[in-house]
């Protein structure tokens, strides 16, 4: 009886750390999925603050909120279950939708690239917005998470494309989750660190007080930092997704050739951690520049085109004050 008792235990045991390593080996997958679209992960969270800049304090993080529930649904709801089934049904579709991913984002990053040149930065006074206004508000919001959301979980997808089923579907809700939570928490500290540079320079205290200042004079620098990194990031990646994939699909394998040469040319001639640091610099400057080659080619051509204008992704919709209230 008791070598039975043990036998089972033992086989309990086995199956604990079967499932143990399971989780550990979904948990490194994921991660490494997660780090692949951090590009995108950058520029969605260098995004949304843009949402809530002008709108009053105590609305700020309920709107924050109101987004991420709306980008957990888009990913768990919608783009999930559309990322599996051509994962599963039709995985020679995913270099394809992984290119015209990386030629948005290239395109998104030249934009903004070339935006920075003309830009004219201005003071956006806090209004009190309709609650009607309020929803307009967030389902733009909403609306452009989608599209971003989309591109994060493709990537991720494409980085576990030899898992199988239920192991992507486990990776990618761990994505989909964490990336939600580190967006969006990141948002919530970023809209609300000048009211807490207020609150601290109203203190009596002077080193609170040049805290307080220093936070209120730091976050439109904080924003500016942010955007500049997503749009190298989404460059980054742009180009990076088109180099591996053209070569992927057999289209043309000579772009993907010369930057691997390249690659692998500085990391032998510096050799050790500092030559795969300069190697992978080189790799992600040169991406970059294929982005940004790509992407002003396509924003060039969309210029072209007889349509109406249209706000960038990245901007928010024009708030209008209650005509009924004053702004704070």
């Amino acid at each position: 009886m008791s070598a039975g008792l043990f036998g089972l235990l033992d086989d309990v045991a086995a199956i604990a750390k079967m499932a143990a390593a399971s989780i550990d080996d979904v948990g490194a997958a994921a991660g490494r999925a997660t780090t692949k679209a951090a590009g995108v992960v950058v520029d969605d969270t260098a995004v949304t603050p843009q949402y809530v800049h002008g709108v009053a304090a105590e609305r700020e993080l309920p709107i924050v909120k109101q987004i991420a529930i709306g980008s957990i649904r888009n990913k768990l709801l919608v783009i999930l279950p559309a990322a599996l089934l051509l994962s599963q049904f039709l995985p020679d579709l995913l270099p394809v939708i992984l290119m015209i991913g990386g030629t948005f984002l290239a395109y998104e990053g030249a934009h903004k690239f070339w935006h920075m040149f003309a830009r004219h930065e201005h003071d956006v006074p806090t209004t009190v917005i309709s609650p009607e206004a309020e929803r307009q508000m967030v389902a733009g919001a909403i609306r452009t998470d989608l599209i971003l959301s989309a591109e994060i979980m493709v990537i991720a997808l494409d980085e576990v494309a030899d898992e199988s089923f239920w192991a992507r579907l486990a990776i990618l809700v761990v994505v989909a989750i964490a990336i939600t939570i580190a967006v969006y928490g990141v948002v919530a500290l970023i809209v609300k660190m000048d009211d807490t540079g207020l609150l601290l320079a109203q203190r009596r205290s002077a080193f609170a007080q040049r805290l307080g200042r220093a936070l209120v004079a730091g976050m439109p620098k904080l924003l500016s930092v942010i955007s500049v990194v997503g749009t190298v990031a989404m460059l980054w990646v742009g180009g990076h997704i088109l180099l591996v994939n053209v070569h992927e699909v057999g289209w043309w394998d000579a772009p993907y050739t010369w930057v691997h040469d390249i690659e692998h040319d500085v990391e032998h001639a510096l050799h050790g951690a500092l030559g795969a640091v300069a190697a992978w610099l080189a790799n992600t400057a040169i991406s970059a520049v294929v982005g940004l080659l790509v992407g002003s080619v396509v924003a060039g051509v969309v210029r072209l085109l007889p349509v109406k204008d249209e706000a960038p992704i990245d901007q928010p919709p024009a708030q209008s004050p209650d005509p009924e209230k004053h702004g704070t």
